[in-house]
């Protein structure tokens, strides 16, 4: 086996018994989208009317669009304690200590993205497991499948801006205002809880906002791979914000050009 491989599988086992030892962590990566699908969609599935739109061929109730959007909430917010815990491991030395290894910091960093991705799909299938057994919402048992690579590039796009994110943070308490800044504007400026056409309704300025942020994109590319379709507008779009977020990232951690040495 490949020093490089030994390095992927060590960080992705480091990070697996992490987050086993958190099972808190977990419960609220369950509960948090489960709070939104029973309660949020039961208040709004009278008042807002879904038209037929692709991928689906029929109508829906608002439970059934809003579950891809909730996918992609839990990768958001699996993402973003991910680049928490890089700032606690910068904090207590950790961090330090694992880029001492002899391999290529952008590695270190790809393989603690790639771990933080594959916690982040174990607990949407989690989360599309609880609802189709509880709520009785299911999709294709193909889209279960097909779902699997729209994750991990969704995945991989949202932990590389928690990484981003991670670079620029000098001390952790200021992490939570940083975590609220970001998460909840792409959030709810998002297609995860209302269609382009409802925002457009209200905003058109809204919408062109909407359909600009790269969640939006990462929630279509979800919610079509469910229905065993592929969104190439979303693919490339989420694609792209992978390879932004991941070249700020390596930049930002370099520390010959990055944050890192604006901080020391």
């Amino acid at each position: 086996m490949s020093g490089a491989l030994i390095c992927l599988v060590a960080v992705i086992q480091r990070e697996a018994l992490r987050f086993v030892s958190h099972r808190s962590r977990f419960l609220a990566a369950l509960v948090r989208p489960l709070v939104w699908l029973i309660v949020f969609a039961a208040g709004f599935r009278a008042a807002l009317g879904l038209s037929i739109m692709p991928p689906y061929q029929t109508y829906i109730t608002y439970e059934v669009y809003i579950v891809p959007g909730l996918c992609g909430m839990a990768q958001l917010f699996s993402g973003m304690q991910s680049s928490l815990s890089l700032v606690y491991d910068r904090e207590m030395g950790s961090m330090r200590l694992m880029l001492t290894s002899p391999m290529p910091r952008w590695w270190l960093l790809f393989s603690k993205l790639v771990a933080s991705t594959l916690i982040s799909i174990i607990q949407v299938y989690a989360f599309l497991a609880i609802a189709g057994l509880v709520v009785g919402i299911d999709f294709p048992w193909e889209g279960y499948f097909l779902a699997f690579p729209a994750l991990l590039i969704s995945g991989l796009m949202l932990g590389a801006l928690g990484l981003l994110l991670s670079s620029t943070i000098k001390e952790l308490e200021n992490f939570a205002g940083v975590m609220n800044f970001v998460i909840f504007p792409m959030f709810f400026m998002s297609t995860a809880l209302y269609p382009l056409w409802k925002m457009a309704e209200a905003s058109v300025l809204l919408r062109d906002i909407c359909a600009f942020n790269p969640f939006s994109h990462a929630v279509e590319l979800i919610r079509f791979a469910l229905y065993g379709q592929l969104n190439f507008e979303a693919l490339g779009w989420v694609t792209l914000a992978f390879l932004v977020f991941l070249a700020g990232s390596l930049w930002g951690y370099d520390p010959a050009r990055g944050m890192i040495r604006k901080k020391a």
